[in-house]
């Protein structure tokens, strides 16, 4: 299970996710802001709002969340 150490919301819905092993990993986020789930991330100001929880990140005011896990994964 990956734990995330800091992350930073970039231009253009990119995610830059630093995990606690040390790795740093970009992910970019627009093929998922179709999804009505992330509709909302659509909108630069919530995509900045996005709160590093370590095990997630969630946005604040909005009810989305992304597991570490999965932000591993996509990211590169």
């Amino acid at each position: 299970m990956y734990r995330i150490s800091e992350i930073k919301p970039l231009n253009n819905f990119i995610l830059s996710c630093r995990f606690s092993d040390g790795v740093l990993k970009t992910i970019d986020l627009k093929p998922i802001l179709n999804k009505e789930a992330f509709l909302p991330l659509r909108d630069e100001n919530n995509f900045k709002k996005v709160v590093n929880k370590n095990y997630f990140v969630e946005w604040l005011g909005l009810d989305i969340d992304i597991s570490a896990d999965t932000l591993w994964h996509w990211g590169v």
